[in-house]
């Protein structure tokens, strides 16, 4: 019988290649696959679109180690049905993520995104520019997760209230006060700013919608770098147009690329950032923390110590 086999998806230093085959002796490592070794594969490191089907019928697949935190787009029904573990990367971008924040918000309330914009037009705005402070702004996390708990932590220097939602309305470390997910709409209100750190899933898919925008102040500062789909971008679209509320910024989308003829691009108070909050210094040692922690415990037990996501509810 020939060796099971560690299939990267990306390229990985030679440090953590070493590391790995240091704990999985018995394991081949491989970075590119033909059709004999697919029927190999009992680690996928990432997923390959081009090697999925072929993937999901190998009787020998066990685990999946998503390199994002995010695993919706991953076939969880198969691995559910095949019995296949899942874990993400969930907290590897929390820092990065935590600071996009902070930087829309500081952009946003000391008029820089103006300020900006006028540079182009060579136009002096001082007596027009937009600011606010940030000091004292009620925030509302809604996802009191990994980047959740970091944002909270980093922007509470900034004298910034911030509060949560979760699923339960459980305690969180960092928050003032939590909520149950199913109060969201009797929460926003009272909230300046409203942060959507959510998974997709059934249950968050278009929870960002009509009811929630009117709901919001003409204040209210809207940013998701969550997941796209669960903003209805339609009723989004409406809600700016109608200035519903003062200002949104989203990193994710329901299509991404965005595309040209989207109407997200002609909005005048929104920020649209390319999907890059997430983008974090040092990432193979963050990623790799996770992975070799997870790898040590599947060869020694064949479960996993870290972020394995449960498949029923998607994270």
């Amino acid at each position: 019988m020939s060796q099971p086999i560690i299939y990267l998806q990306r390229e990985f230093r030679e440090e953590f290649i070493e590391k790995i085959q240091t704990i999985a002796t018995d394991y081949q490592i491989k970075t590119s696959l033909n059709e004999e070794e697919l029927q190999e594969v009992e680690i996928s490191v990432g997923w390959s679109k081009k090697y999925s089907e072929a993937l999901l019928q190998s009787p020998q697949l066990k685990w999946v180690q998503s390199i994002s935190a995010g695993v919706d787009y991953l076939p969880l029904n198969e691995f559910s049905d095949r019995g296949v573990l899942l874990s993400n990367g969930s907290g590897i971008h929390a820092l990065s993520i935590s600071e996009h924040i902070i930087g829309v918000l500081l952009s946003y309330y000391r008029g820089l995104i103006q300020a900006v914009k006028a540079q182009e037009q060579r136009d002096w705005v001082q007596d027009t520019i937009h600011y606010d402070q940030l000091a004292g702004k009620n925030l509302l996390v809604v996802g009191t997760g990994h980047i959740g708990q970091q944002l909270s932590k980093s922007i509470h220097s900034l004298g910034v209230n911030v509060y949560g939602i979760n699923t339960t309305g459980h305690p969180a470390e960092g928050f003032i006060e939590t909520y149950s997910i199913k109060n969201l709409a009797k929460i926003v209100p009272e909230m300046d700013i409203v942060v959507g750190i959510l998974p997709g899933t059934h249950e968050t898919y278009h929870i960002f919608n009509s009811d929630i925008f009117d709901k919001m102040k003409k204040s209210t500062v809207f940013i998701n770098v969550g997941r796209g789909d669960t903003v209805h971008t339609k009723e989004l679209i409406t809600a700016l147009e109608e200035k519903q509320f003062a200002f949104a910024a989203l990193d994710v989308f329901e299509e991404e690329p965005l595309p040209k003829e989207s109407p997200l691009w002609g909005l005048d108070n929104l920020l649209i950032t390319p999907h890059i909050s997430g983008m974090t210094v040092n990432f193979q040692n963050k990623f790799m923390k996770i992975f070799l922690a997870n790898l040590k415990s599947y060869v020694e037990n064949k479960e996993l110590s870290v972020n394995q996501v449960e498949l029923e509810r998607g994270y």
